[in-house]
């Protein structure tokens, strides 16, 4: 291999591990090597095999290479440009993967419609795939079919799959109804610090599921006489957390109260798709959630996810941002009052149509216009609090926002352990970012956007606050390795072309 080679994958490792927050031990630990061999690796001083290549891009999560392709994906991004015309939101990233982990409850046949064609629902459709549930793209490669198999094999489970997301932490709910002991990998998905699963287990040893994490792997051991015999109160209001609980719930035969349960999009939209099945279930949209049970579902079903609030409010904030006129549409409004209401007091110009219904026939959509702003820094702090506050993961946007705002604003991401640190990615890009601790990011504007190349942040939602800079940016910005975007996002590069942007997908190796 040319020594240039080995000098610009040595660069990729470098720039991956710093971005993970790993020092070189902690790489070498993981790879089972020396400090020193790392080292001699990141200077480009050492043969690379492309084997220790794949095993540093997965201890890093990170595709340094990914073999069968001529390298990592990387944007080129030509900034300074004007957003014009409109875009529609995609379905939801979190109900797609939540509704892929809830075929597992039905032995008939489901049809999921628009299916975001993102990685992490490729990961999941290869978990599945490994044992034995059959998935296919249908009309055209626009909805998903899902037949599980009337036995699961979770020996042949593609574990390097199941890794690198961590929604396959809600396989637990389906399967305690269907095997007595089984093994699932540890899960992934994006760096956000310590996410503790303990809220898990708390929930689901009411069902009677005991787990002990060895090996990197979850045992789980069901004790089919142990039932919810009173109501279960999370200790966290989280979302898969509620998900888990729910799918639990719904081959319970009994009736099952969940409390401080999350009433967010996701959870609505499996709410939505447990009544589907056949299962009732009370108090949708609440904190409160009572689950009348059915011990079988054989059903054929049919199901539209509703669409992104997620995605809905990297689109307004890309207009933000660059100054822009554009007409996001399908906005599911329910879970975007609060961001919008926030930006009006900060000066935003906006108007939106009255409501009409998603294809679930349960969320309300609008289409919502935003024009060029004279923005304002807010009085009080942004920081998000479960639904119906401020999305968690529609913090990070307003890192963005309040770059191109007049004053300072306070970011308080109190809920991830380290994603505020990766918002001052932006001061690469000209921003000015205050980081007060690992939670509070001080933000001033207004902002003079500059190019710059970089490496992809190695978590989605500031990855892509990244990539909306690079377009405010005069000049051409790089964005090396954006796997992570392509996590969550479908097309998301095309779709940014399409209304005015100028990004190029490229690889280099």
């Amino acid at each position: 291999m040319a020594d240039d080679y080995l000098v610009r994958i040595g660069k990729l490792i470098r720039d991956a591990r710093q971005h993970r927050g790993w020092t070189q031990s902690q790489l070498a630990e993981a790879l089972g090597t020396s400090q020193s061999a790392v080292n001699r690796i990141e200077r480009g001083n050492q043969n690379i095999s492309l084997e220790m290549i794949a095993r540093i891009g997965e201890a890093l999560d990170s595709e340094i290479v990914s073999l069968g392709y001529a390298g990592p994906m990387h944007l080129r991004v030509v900034g300074g440009r004007r957003l014009s015309g409109a875009i529609d939101v995609k379905t939801s990233k979190n109900a797609c993967v939540a509704l892929l982990c809830a075929s597992l409850l039905n032995q008939g046949r489901t049809v999921l419609r628009r299916v975001a064609r993102i990685e992490e629902v490729y990961r999941l459709l290869e978990v599945l795939g490994s044992i034995g549930v059959r998935t296919r793209w249908i009309n055209d490669g626009v909805d998903l079919e899902i037949v599980p198999s009337a036995e699961l094999d979770l020996a042949a489970i593609d574990a390097d799959a199941a890794r690198r997301t961590r929604s396959i932490i809600m396989f637990l709910g389906p399967l305690l109804h269907r095997m007595d002991t089984f093994k699932l990998p540890y899960a992934g998905g994006c760096d956000l610090g310590t996410r503790t699963v303990e809220p898990h287990m708390i929930a689901l040893r009411r069902f009677g599921l005991d787990i002990a994490a060895t090996e990197g792997q979850y045992h789980a051991m069901v004790d089919r006489s142990v039932r919810p015999d009173r109501p279960i109160v999370l200790t966290e209001r989280g979302d898969t957390v509620t998900e888990n609980a729910l799918l639990a719930a719904a081959r319970h035969d009994g009736t099952t109260v969940i409390r401080n349960a999350s009433s967010n999009y996701m959870v609505q939209d499996l709410c939505f798709f447990l009544e589907a099945l056949g299962v009732k279930v009370d108090g949708i949209g609440t904190t409160t959630l009572t689950v009348h049970g059915v011990p079988t579902i054989d059903v054929d079903v049919d199901y539209s996810p509703s669409e992104d609030p997620v995605e809905a409010m990297s689109l307004v904030a890309a207009a933000v941002v660059t100054e822009s006129e554009l007409t996001v549409r399908r906005v599911p409004i329910e879970f975007l009052e609060i961001e919008l209401a926030v930006l009006e007091e900060m000066g935003l110009d906006h108007d939106r149509t009255p409501e009409y219904f998603a294809d679930n026939g349960r969320t309300r959509l609008v289409d919502l216009t935003v024009r060029p702003s004279k923005l304002e820094a807010p009085i009080d702090k942004i920081h998000p609090m479960p639904f119906p506050g401020l999305n968690i993961d529609n913090v990070p946007f307003f890192a963005a926002i309040a770059a191109v705002a007049q004053g300072k604003t306070l970011i308080h991401d109190w809920v991830y352990d380290n994603r505020a640190i990766y918002l001052t990615d932006l001061n690469r890009l000209g921003g000015r970012l205050q980081l007060l601790d690992p939670h509070r990011v001080l933000v001033e504007g207004p902002t003079r956007w500059r190019a710059a190349e970089m490496m992809c942040p190695p978590a989605l939602r500031p990855a892509v606050v990244v990539l909306l800079a690079m377009m405010a940016a005069e000049g051409t910005s790089v964005l090396r390795n954006v796997y992570v975007i392509n996590r969550g996002y479908e097309d998301l590069a095309e779709r940014l072309n399409s209304i005015g942007a100028q990004i190029e997908i490229f690889r280099d190796i």
